[in-house]
């Protein structure tokens, strides 16, 4: 299994989670270009830089305000839920990420919702709307969807203490919405007389921590230093370790849903399978069988996590012509996966590499975008294959 783990005794921020990520390994400029997607490239820039506090050396990320967008004083926009929602939505950015990302943001809308009487959808986001903490908050979803992690724990999270000044004045740390937001989460507090953790930093931990371990079993692989931007009297850092946990109990568990079809259209059924996927479906395929009075049929099997089973069951159900399902529990083993950005003479292709103990077995180039490629530079898409294979080999990455 493959876990990531949060050392958070300094607390945590969004931009140190993007440098802990990169410093981790994440490519920046797959970052970049992910984060391109938004179509907010004329509001900011993104700066990685490598820095250090108390001698521990690690990645430091700050988004620049453009200088017209600062001038103009947009950054102090408040934005609803709904329109941060529009902006996620009309990008192109994967389904996972979109979802990961609005589930960041809903975390800080039903927080801020209570503590000022709003319904969340009409929360006016203004620390967390304002465009750096879009892009900590997407950047985020958008490093974790590319390391492929199957579970991720954290230490406590120290918020730390004394006031911090914000919109409503100066009140006391942790702030309302951080405190809110980190209801039923272990933290600690008073280590340094600052802000620690921000609203943004606690809806990553609400939302993509799934449990809180002071003392972590597993094989660590990498480490990761996320640099804050103050000098308190510790480092202020968040360490992340990427690491195995190599015992079979620990081993994900998910959930097979299978259902014997004999009376539906192929096309549709070919339907029911995309949406499946937009349901969350880890997989979806068919498999041909002969019903009873030896109708020809097939058997769709869906693998799905225990978070999304339920819409799983739902979309099968509302989309096909299936009256019962068959649920079964499995373990799942997988390899260790990573994306890469390969340049070939067609443009930049993503290769995702499959490793084991480090070592990668197997590579595949994502098809749309040798497709993309083929049809751009009018050649066939087997050469543009083929220039991808050349590139890994050259660089004796398998």
């Amino acid at each position: 299994m493959r876990v990531l783990y949060y050392d958070c005794f300094s607390g945590i921020s969004g931009d140190m989670h993007l440098g802990a990520l990169l410093d981790l390994g994440v490519e920046s400029h797959y970052l970049k270009q992910e984060l391109s997607k938004l179509s907010l490239d004329h509001a900011f820039q993104l700066e990685i830089k490598t820095a250090s506090k108390k001698g521990i050396c690690g990645t430091m990320v700050d988004v620049k305000l453009t200088p017209t967008w600062h001038t103009s004083l947009h950054h102090h926009e408040h934005r609803t839920f709904k329109e941060i929602e529009a902006i996620i939505n009309n990008s192109t950015l994967s389904n996972a990420i979109k979802t990961r990302s609005l589930k960041m943001f809903w975390a800080v809308a039903l927080a801020e919702g209570k503590i000022h009487g709003k319904e969340p959808h009409d929360v006016g986001f203004h620390e967390v709307g304002a465009i750096d903490s879009i892009v900590d908050i997407v950047g985020s979803a958008i490093c974790l969807e590319a390391l492929k992690v199957d579970k991720i724990i954290a230490s406590k999270i120290e918020l730390g203490g004394g006031f911090v000044q914000c919109e409503h004045g100066t009140l006391p740390v942790p702030a309302p919405a951080t405190l809110e937001i980190l209801k039923n989460v272990p933290v600690t507090l008073g280590r340094v007389l600052f802000e620690t953790t921000t609203p943004t930093g606690a809806a990553i931990i609400k939302v993509n921590v799934d449990a809180y371990e002071e003392t972590p079993s597993l094989v660590i692989e990498k480490i990761g230093y996320g640099i804050g931007h103050k000098d308190f009297s510790i480092p202020n850092i968040l360490r992340v370790f990427l690491g195995k946990d190599e015992s079979i109990a620990s081993m994900p568990e998910e959930i097979v849903l299978e259902t014997n079809i004999d009376d539906m259209s192929p096309e549709i059924l070919a339907y029911v399978q995309e949406r499946l996927f937009d349901a969350g479906a880890k997989d979806v395929y068919t498999t041909a069988i002969t019903t009873k009075k030896n109708r020809l049929g097939v058997k769709l099997s869906v693998l799905v996590s225990v978070e999304n089973e339920a819409k799983a069951i739902e979309t099968i159900f509302a989309e096909s012509s299936s009256i019962g399902l068959r649920r079964s529990r499995v373990q799942k083993i997988a390899l260790e996966r990573e994306i890469r950005m390969v340049t070939t003479p067609y443009g930049e292709i993503r290769v995702k590499c499959a490793f084991l103990d480090g070592k990668m077995l197997k590579y595949k180039a994502e098809y749309e975008e040798c497709k993309e490629a083929a049809l751009k530079h009018h050649v066939a898409i087997t050469t543009v294959y083929e220039s991808v294979a050349f590139v890994m080999g050259k660089n004796h990455h398998v």
